[in-house]
């Protein structure tokens, strides 16, 4: 663990990326003002860039290769949003917000994948494992809404690795995302573990369609931040509630990839085969992505917040 973050403005930290210098940067999973806290190495605050924008749902955040602060506003975990946002906040101090909607009707989406040439994708959050991503079809407007194209997804199956709030089902859905400073590799975690994939270009669904390598993460309440260290070497990881720790992860060299389309050693024969409980792991993570969706639902109501007429998001 590197430090644990205890201020009472981050009480539900979900997007996170560290800069060159380590310093990192975080938000909040909701709230009613756009807030991008500035934590030193220690997990002390420092400042907090703001912006006159009152979100829907922040899930995550990322860094443009001009300095632009881009929030995911994505979070949908009762699919009833007509338009989702993503929110960039420039340098200049000036805040934009771009519209966005689903091909196919709403989505929950809590992972930002921003390539290294500005496009956006969103990895979103499936409860039997299957995520879909999407980037825009078009260059954002700020004037209108663009719609999402899917190009591609990312099937998980259960790892056995213990941590967050839904149980077994945590290990199959989709928590953050993040791409290393220097584009080398990407990144999705759960509510239990990270996929690690490398990067050509800019590429991202090209990507996402290799095996990646899973890690396991540290056993957590509620695992949502995800990004790469400023060497691009570890992970950078913590989550929802206080005191959240911030654990760097190494990313493994010459580890073989595992776990995005097997069971958990990365093997295929043993998907299908008994376990001890006399459960396979694929009908045991339909349970458990039963389960899972209950309390998602349930969670959803509880954090539910008004829009206007029509049902589109108050960005």
């Amino acid at each position: 663990m590197q430090c644990e973050i205890t201020d009472p403005g981050l009480p539900e930290l979900s997007g996170l990326v560290v800069g060159a210098d380590g310093t990192m940067l975080a938000i909040n999973d909701g709230g009613d003002q756009v807030a991008v806290h500035v934590v030193d190495a220690g997990c002390q605050v420092t400042g907090v860039h703001t912006a006159d924008v009152d979100p829907y749902d922040p899930e995550d955040l990322a860094v443009g290769s001009d300095g632009t602060l881009w929030l995911a506003d994505t979070g949908d975990n009762n699919a009833a949003r007509e338009t989702v946002a993503l929110i960039a906040l420039r340098p200049d101090g000036s805040t934009t917000v771009y519209r966005l909607t689903y091909p196919d009707g709403a989505r929950d989406a809590e992972a930002l994948l921003l390539a290294p040439d500005g496009t956006p994708y969103l990895v979103t959050k499936e409860v039997l494992g299957s995520s879909d991503v999407f980037r825009p079809v078009a260059a954002l407007e700020a004037a209108g809404t663009v719609g999402l194209v899917e190009v591609g997804s990312v099937d998980l199956t259960l790892t056995g690795t213990p941590g967050g709030p839904v149980g077994r089902a945590g290990q199959l859905l989709v928590t953050g995302g993040a791409v290393a400073a220097d584009g080398h590799a990407l990144a999705l975690r759960t509510y239990t573990d990270a996929y690690v994939w490398p990067l050509a270009g800019s590429d991202v669904a090209a990507a996402l369609a290799a095996e990646p390598v899973r890690i396991a993460l540290p056993d957590s309440p509620q695992g949502e931040a995800i990004s790469f260290s400023a060497d691009g070497a570890s992970l950078v990881v913590a989550s929802e509630g206080l005191p959240s720790a911030v654990t760097v992860v190494p990313v493994p060299t010459g580890t073989v990839p595992a776990g995005a389309t097997g069971a958990p050693d990365g093997s295929l024969t043993d998907v299908l085969t008994e376990t001890e409980e006399g459960v396979s792991p694929v009908t045991a993570g339909v349970m458990a992505a039963v389960v899972a969706t209950v309390v998602l639902w349930l969670l959803g109501r509880a954090r539910r917040r008004g829009s206007p007429p029509g049902g589109t998001p108050r960005t």
